[in-house]
């Protein structure tokens, strides 16, 4: 009998998938903050992952459909809409979050050695 890795592992391959793509996401952001009338941004994690894994499409799907321009708090004269404080409080969280995914996927990795190893 083999081992289900889309099973075992859970969501963690589509999270980190889709942590990466917001990670690219936000730091064009950040590149573009002085470009007047660039428009930031950011994608529905929650959304894009629910559709990720429930089938009912790709991860590009996702991706397009979960995709967002960011309403900024302070209106700037340029047409600029990236606001560096939020966008780098987003990319540090979503850096944290990526993280977690990986210790949850090591984990499980771990997991799965002790059990192939017969421990």
């Amino acid at each position: 009998m083999g081992i289900a890795f889309d099973k075992a592992l859970g969501i963690h391959p589509e999270a980190l998938k889709l942590r990466a793509e917001r990670t690219r996401i936000l730091a064009s952001n950040l590149a573009n903050e002085s470009t007047p009338g660039y428009q930031a941004r950011d994608i529905d994690f929650s959304a894009a992952l629910e559709q990720a894994t429930s089938g009912e499409g790709d991860m590009e799907m996702a991706l397009d459909t979960a995709a967002k321009y960011r309403m900024p708090n302070h209106a700037s004269l340029d047409g600029n809409t990236v606001e560096l404080g939020v966008e780098q409080a987003e990319f540090a969280q979503n850096t944290s979050d990526f993280q977690t995914s990986l210790t949850f996927l090591n984990m499980k990795f771990r997991g799965l050695a002790k059990a192939i190893s017969g421990q």
